[in-house]
């Protein structure tokens, strides 16, 4: 992995870390549009809040396997003694009020799905299906903004703007990687 370390990435990339940097280069600001993917990303990003992104990258997996994959409709319907469960496992975030917020964001999730035919068509058309640019510098922008009162208007829970800010910049309708960085250079 030495021969990466000579790569110019974003800032805030570890390359002392595998697998942090192959999520900058392989996933980070690509753009999503699977509805099960983006659930994920929006979970995992609400999990991140007030914690750093590297520790819920390194759990990932562990997420994976407690939350079912992340299939939005089995968590929706998480009952207590799955949330007992969940928060008993050590592997795993275990705050619970992120965890039924998990549940009830899905619930949310679907109803967005259910109105919009999919939670994508619901995320992209603020931007009419583009990906918008950002010096990758700021931690909210006017679009993160509204988004996130729209979903909070909506019922979602853990979704500030800086939260959503990150993951609008995870799933690539934000395109935010630093000027010296060399996805930067693939995206123009």
């Amino acid at each position: 992995m030495f021969y990466k370390e000579a790569i110019p990435r974003c800032q805030w990339v570890d390359i002392r870390d595998a697998l942090y940097i192959s999520y900058h280069d392989q996933e980070w600001g690509i753009p999503v549009h699977q509805d099960n993917r983006l659930f994920e990303a929006l979970a995992l990003e609400m999990f991140a809040a007030g914690l750093s992104w590297k520790h819920i990258l390194h759990k990932r997996s562990a997420f994976r396997e407690a939350f079912d994959n992340f299939d939005v409709i089995k968590i929706s319907q998480y009952d207590d003694k799955k949330i007992i469960s969940l928060l008993k496992n050590n592997t795993i975030i275990r705050h619970k009020g992120k965890i039924t917020a998990c549940i009830h964001n899905a619930q949310v999730f679907l109803k967005i799905q259910s109105e919009w035919g999919s939670f994508n068509h619901y995320l992209w058309h603020w931007t009419n299906d583009k990906s918008i640019f950002s010096d990758g510098l700021e931690t909210t922008s006017l679009l993160s903004d509204i988004i996130s009162h729209d979903l909070k208007k909506q019922g979602m829970k853990f979704v500030g703007s800086i939260t959503i800010f990150a993951y609008l910049c995870a799933i690539g309708i934000i395109q935010a990687h630093q000027d010296t960085c060399f996805m930067k250079r693939k995206q123009i």
